[in-house]
């Protein structure tokens, strides 16, 4: 607590002048670097967090002894944490003068809709708001859950006392504000959710320790600076250019020693909440983060907290995320919990294991707000470090022990290894202070993870199991794929490639299908298919070899349009290969294949589109179909 014998405003002037004076005579840095080093020294010889995430409790509030603080102490870069809670020192002035600005911005540009907003998932259990990550899933989860909230629209000035959630009037028996009703139907998933945010899951620990106060407490210059007046609802008037919606003025603590910004609690509860539901329900992982990204950002929006709180939150969730997820003592109920979804979910939509996937994306925008994929990476992408300059150059990320767990229902055909090839292959460049911290848990895109690889560093082998269903059986890979290695699908399922792809090692289909869904979707090298099919859905183009032993080449057929497959290099169509063409209506020569070279033919030409026929025409370089009624 500050000291009662000098008034807040004093210390605060009294302590910028001091800061102000260091700065200016550089004798900040010494100091700043060696907490650095300390903090960094505590973090080489501690346990991983996912061994240590039960010493997160306000008993703890050192890098030594809470896991927690020491996972986020790449703040110490920016803040250096005073005697009281409005004497730290800005070490990083330019950083925190940025965060202080955009908060700023967005609280003098926010709009009566979006004041509506912050209020409601300011007062909404988190838990419950991140249940709009289930798009069209949605309310059959709640009805299952018994998931209900009374905080459903905002009043339309400063209400008379706090307001928090309940239980509304006439909801059904058994309902619980939430994730829902432990002894549900969907009671498993509850409890995961509500065992993710557990007693080690919160952010008080850290805020206890950093003590960086809430941008509305604060200026620019991230000086604390109150005035000694008292507004109507008699709260300290701070002088600050960083606003708070009339309907959340009186939800704003008043003890700023017990109160601080970083890192935000909403943020670390919806992101910890977003990820629990994604291990239960995969098929709408990538919307569930997208989720916890949005509702997120409404902290800033309300004045609240800062971009710096938000990134601090989002690092801290995702850590105790992995770290509940690979406790072996949450094994059986993390297992529990994704059978438990995918039973009720397929039995009250009328769906399977391999249709779920397209019913949970069946909502247009108006019942799902996270149904478009384009908008939701744009709405991510700049979350993941808003303010946060970059600086030095990039490092290969050391993915923290136990990552890889949270991929593990969305990716369930991969190994572990090499879901940790996925989360290092699309993360964060290094160079963010913040997200640079020990174990670099900030570093890891889950947005982008759930698209796959986003380099083959080494040969990938994936197998796909057609009986397995949901994502055993098929899955996308979006990202555009780099690297030295190659791929190679084997199994009965279906692979789909997307991206823009450069990686050089090649690709071997020897099982199951791959269905390139882009021109580069086959990266640089050889293509070799065995005894399994490559589907394109549009005309693409090798850099290497072709080479076809057995198997189906799958295509569309087009009028008057580039071959369906055009190849640098040699073409070579082995003995038992197959050739299925979809055709558009009216009979037309049709180029299928282009290469420097062709060699020998396909044994067997199927057109699938009913009442056609194909007629192959063979040249030294190309492969044409004559397609004709009947």
């Amino acid at each position: 607590m500050p000291d009662p014998a000098v008034a807040p405003h004093q210390l605060s002037r009294r302590s910028l002048l001091r800061n102000t004076a260091a700065l200016s005579a550089g004798l900040l840095g010494g100091p700043a670097v060696l907490s650095w080093l300390a903090h960094s020294a505590v973090a080489a010889a501690a346990k991983a967090f996912v061994d240590d995430y039960q010493t997160n409790t306000t008993a703890n509030l050192t890098a030594d002894t809470n896991a927690a603080v020491r996972i986020l102490s790449g703040v110490q870069r920016l803040w250096q944490t005073g005697p009281t809670w409005d004497t730290g020192v800005p070490l990083a002035p330019e950083v925190l003068r940025a965060n202080l600005r955009y908060c700023a911005a967005v609280t003098a540009a926010r709009t009566e809709a979006q004041a509506a907003r912050a209020f409601i998932s300011d007062r909404q259990h988190q838990s419950y708001a991140v249940i709009a990550g289930l798009g069209a899933l949605a309310d059959v989860y709640k009805a299952g859950a018994l998931a209900v909230t009374s905080i459903t629209e905002a009043p339309t000035g400063t209400p008379a006392t706090t307001i928090n959630d309940a239980i509304p009037p006439g909801a059904p028996a058994g309902s619980a504000i939430g994730a829902g009703s432990p002894t549900s139907a969907l009671g498993a998933v509850v409890t995961l959710v509500n065992t993710v945010r557990g007693p080690f899951a919160s952010s008080n620990p850290s805020k206890f320790a950093v003590q960086y106060p809430r941008p509305w407490r604060m200026t620019e210059e991230s000086e604390v600076i109150e005035t000694g007046e008292v507004d109507d609802l008699g709260y300290p008037v701070y002088r600050t250019d960083v606003t708070v919606p009339a309907q959340l003025l009186r939800q704003r603590s008043n003890t700023p020693a017990s109160d601080g910004g970083f890192p935000s609690g909403h943020t670390n509860a919806l992101h910890l909440a977003a990820l629990a539901f994604a291990y239960a329900v995969p098929e709408r992982f990538q919307e569930l983060v997208t989720c916890a990204f949005d509702l997120s950002d409404d902290r800033i929006i309300a004045g609240m907290h800062s971009p710096l709180d938000v990134v601090g939150g989002r690092v801290l969730a995702t850590a105790l995320a992995a770290a509940t997820l690979n406790d072996p003592a949450n094994a059986e109920l993390k297992a529990a919990a994704r059978e438990q979804a995918a039973a009720y979910l397929q039995a009250r939509t009328g769906t399977t294991a391999d249709t779920l996937f397209e019913y949970a994306h069946s909502a247009d925008s108006t019942v799902d707000p996270y149904a478009d994929r384009t908008a939701n990476e744009r709405l991510v992408t700049p979350k993941l470090t808003y303010v946060l300059p970059r600086e030095g150059r990039d490092e290969p990320l050391t993915v923290p022990k136990g990552a890889e767990v949270l991929l593990e229902t969305r990716q369930p055909y991969l190994t572990a290894a090499q879901r940790r090839a996925v989360l290092r292959t699309t993360a964060l460049p290094a160079g963010y202070a913040l997200l640079d911290g020990p174990e670099q848990w900030g570093r890891i895109n889950l947005f982008a993870a759930a698209d796959g690889y986003g380099a083959f560093e080494d040969d990938v082998e994936v197998t796909l199991d057609a009986a397995g269903g949901g994502f055993h059986a098929a899955d996308t890979w979006r990202n555009d794929i780099d690297g030295p290695g190659g791929l190679t699908l084997r199994g009965t399922g279906t692979l789909g490639l997307t991206g823009v792809n450069r990686f050089r090692g090649g690709v071997r289909v020897l099982g199951g299908t791959l269905a390139a869904g882009s021109p580069r979707a086959l990266g640089v090298g050889d293509v070799e298919v065995r005894a399994a099919t490559l589907r394109l859905a549009q005309a693409t183009v090798l850099h290497g070899d072709y080479r076809q032993r057995g198997g189906v080449l799958a295509t569309p057929a087009r009028q008057g349009a580039q071959a369906a497959l055009t190849v640098a290099g040699t073409a070579e169509i082995g003995r038992g290969s197959s050739l299925e063409l979809t055709v558009e209506a009216g009979s037309h020569l049709v180029p299928v294949l282009r290469a420097r070279r062709v060699v020998s033919r396909f044994d067997t030409i199927t057109v699938r589109t009913p009442g056609y026929r194909a007629e192959p025409v063979y040249t030294p370089n190309a492969v044409l179909v004559r397609v004709r009624r009947g």
